[in-house]
């Protein structure tokens, strides 16, 4: 059995084209590890939207079906890919915290 994995990615820092490109190399490997992987990307704007996998990030492709909250509620674990303000800064984690919802990478305060 394969376990879900959400990547968040982008992000609306300046460094949101980073993250984007550090998430397709994330998402390819956990991809060949056999993960079923959903990714969520935060665009500058900072709007959440459901994708699936890299070939979504590559071809800017957008699932129209569930809602972030409920994707992020029925994965096994986050791993969160980003940079800068926003991301980077235990905001996400703290969110996810709150949900209580694993992730991996450094918690809040560090």
């Amino acid at each position: 059995m394969s376990r879900r994995i959400a990547v968040i990615l982008g992000g609306r820092s300046s460094e949101n084209p980073v993250s984007v490109a550090s998430a397709r190399s994330v998402v390819g490997a956990l991809e060949s590890a056999g993960a079923d992987v959903v990714t969520i990307e935060i665009d500058r704007s900072g709007r959440w939207q459901l994708e699936s996998g890299r070939k979504a990030i590559d071809a800017g492709e957008r699932l129209p079906s569930k809602e972030v909250a409920t994707t992020l509620s029925d994965v096994d674990v986050v791993f969160p890919v980003l940079h800068g303000p926003f991301g980077a800064d235990g905001t996400v984690q703290g969110l996810l915290e709150l949900a209580g919802v694993p992730y991996v990478g450094a918690g809040v305060l560090a």
